[in-house]
């Protein structure tokens, strides 16, 4: 049970669209139609006694089709609403496609004390019982627990609060749709903010079997790193490895990770294609991290100053 707040505390919350603003159209599809005032109307105020909300919308859509430039528009959509001293946290109303994405970018650049939490639902709006309306309370409650201060980013959802820090959706219907590693992902300190533009970065999955024309492709398109979602604890074949070495000569970095929904990658594996045949050829290890969240932490270190493998191994390494 979450401890009682003082009345009139101030919250802040942001929404992006998605599912729980989703209601079905005459063509039978959902697509997100509500704004905040038809999401928030008198719930928070029923459910949270005594507090006071501050809500805008950052933008409205489904979150499958977020890019890294829209998941920042979300971030300076709470920078702004945190800018203010007299509010205690934020919640963020989001789609869960993308959940996991958004919710670590965020984590990232969190320097800020007073938490975020994110929520959405795996209902629309206008189902027969939606769980979305639940979703936000819980998100209100953990936002204005004194216990979330200091916890960074956070996901509210299907009952249970979650770092964002390997967060990853678990399941497409479940009302309980996402999972997160334990032990949980250490939390350096939070990464600078830059207003540089996004670069590109790719994410190939590898086949047993496979060999490297995806890598050699995302290279030809001027993608500054790949991230490589391999096999087992971060294995492929050797074409992969001749593919990952002619990434690294040309300057893209690569970073492993693995399909496996559980687990570290490991470079313990020779042979021509393991995962120690991808380090040797230049390759990072992701550690617990999943191409998701392991695609922003690149994007982002790319996007910031110049970094050498070296640096980007270290970040993976206290990250992962």
């Amino acid at each position: 049970m979450l401890p009682e707040h003082p009345a009139g505390v101030l919250l802040a919350v942001v929404t992006t669209g998605g599912t729980i603003a989703a209601t079905r159209g005459g063509d039978g599809a959902l697509v997100p139609s509500l704004g905040p005032s038809e999401l928030l109307a008198d719930l928070l105020a029923g459910a949270v006694p005594g507090v006071r909300v501050r809500a805008a919308e950052a933008l409205r859509a489904d979150s499958s089709t977020l890019s890294l430039a829209d998941a920042a528009r979300v971030r300076a959509a709470v920078a702004r609403a945190l800018a203010d001293p007299a509010v205690a946290g934020a919640v963020v109303l989001h789609g869960t496609d993308s959940m996991e994405e958004s919710a670590y970018l965020l984590d990232l650049h969190h320097d800020d004390e007073r938490p975020v939490v994110l929520t959405g639902a795996q209902r629309a709006a206008d189902a027969a019982e939606p769980d979305g309306p639940g979703n936000v309370v819980l998100a209100a409650r953990t936002a204005l627990d004194p216990a979330s201060r200091g916890r960074g980013v956070l996901v509210a959802f299907g009952g249970r609060v979650h770092r964002a820090a390997g967060l990853s959706k678990r399941h497409t219907e479940d009302l309980d749709a996402f999972s997160s590693p334990a032990p949980p992902l250490p939390r350096p300190d939070p990464l600078p903010w830059t207003g540089r533009p996004w670069p590109r970065v790719d994410v190939v999955a590898v086949v047993p079997g496979g060999d490297a024309v995806l890598l050699d492709a995302a290279v030809a398109a001027g993608a500054r790193g790949v991230v490589l979602q391999a096999l087992g604890s971060g294995n492929a074949g050797a074409d992969v490895v001749a593919g990952v070495r002619r990434c690294t000569a040309a300057g893209v970095a690569v970073v492993v990770t693995t399909r496996v929904p559980e687990g570290p990658v490991s470079a313990g594996y020779g042979g021509g294609g393991g995962g120690h045949d991808l380090a040797a050829a230049g390759a990072v290890g992701a550690g617990r991290l999943r191409a998701g969240q392991a695609r922003v932490l690149l994007a982002s270190l790319l996007r910031g100053d110049a970094l050498g493998a070296g640096d980007v191994a270290a970040q993976f390494a206290a990250r992962g």
